[in-house]
């Protein structure tokens, strides 16, 4: 039933997807958002899968795979840590990714970027990482982040597709309409390097006051609505540098 629905849904509601080349030619950074223990880690919190999870394994390796080519470029990166205070609740979602748990690390193939030096981690403590960013003086730390490396492009990966990439993209480019990330110009989403939960109807029943959420029809909801806010969709990323550079 849901793979015929996704099918349906897919007909209906095509994503079309390019392929993306990074040649150094125009500056780009990568964005990570909530590469987390909390939401990728079996069992790490309530929001965590509770099993192995083909996509969100997928996710993860896509990101490390692009942070680590990144940062030997020393390519701009930016990193989104899901952190919320304890007694500071985020509805409709129960209590996830507390500071100062495990949960709201970065999932173990990535601390590396703590220590690195073209990373910049920033926590966030609601779903809008643009509006995470925002300093209590008004300032943005990814605005400037933007600004400060000239970045024209920017390659989104991350959970949840169709929740917190899509809101961030979505940010991003209504931001970058009225000019205030200038000198960027495209938010690039990689399909294979996104990934959501998964809870059936038959357990989100079980649960109060819990939707449903088919991963995978929801997965392509949220590069669809990308898609139609400004966002350039693509399912393949390779990265080719001439050697004198």
């Amino acid at each position: 039933m849901v793979s015929t629905t996704l099918q349906l849904l897919k007909n209906e509601l095509p994503v079309v997807e390019g392929s993306l080349l990074l040649n150094g030619d125009v500056k780009t950074g990568l964005v990570l958002v909530d590469v987390v223990n909390g939401f990728c880690t079996v069992g790490a919190g309530n929001l965590a899968p509770r099993q192995p999870d083909e996509q969100i394994s997928s996710m993860v390796d896509e990101s490390v795979k692009l942070a680590k080519a990144f940062s030997e470029k020393q390519w701009p990166v930016f990193a989104f840590l899901d952190s919320h205070h304890p007694d500071i609740p985020e509805p409709p979602y129960p209590p996830h990714c507390i500071i100062g748990d495990p949960e709201s690390e970065l999932v173990p193939a990535l601390q590396w970027l703590e220590n690195e030096p073209n990373a910049t981690l920033r926590r966030k403590d609601c779903i809008d990482g643009f509006l995470g960013s925002i300093e209590k003086d008004g300032s943005n730390v990814f605005v400037d982040w933007v600004k400060n490396n000239d970045i024209k492009a920017l390659l989104v990966v991350g959970i949840c597709t169709d929740i917190c990439v899509l809101d961030f993209v979505c940010s991003a480019l209504s931001a970058r309409n009225r000019r205030m990330l200038a000198p960027l110009e495209d938010v690039i989403v990689y399909s294979r390097g996104c990934a959501t939960f998964d809870i059936p109807v038959h357990v989100a029943s079980t649960i109060k006051d819990a939707l449903a959420h088919p991963q995978e029809l929801m997965h392509h909801i949220g590069l669809y609505m990308a898609k139609g806010r400004g966002a350039k969709i693509v399912s393949d990323v390779s990265i080719c540098v001439p050697k004198e550079q």
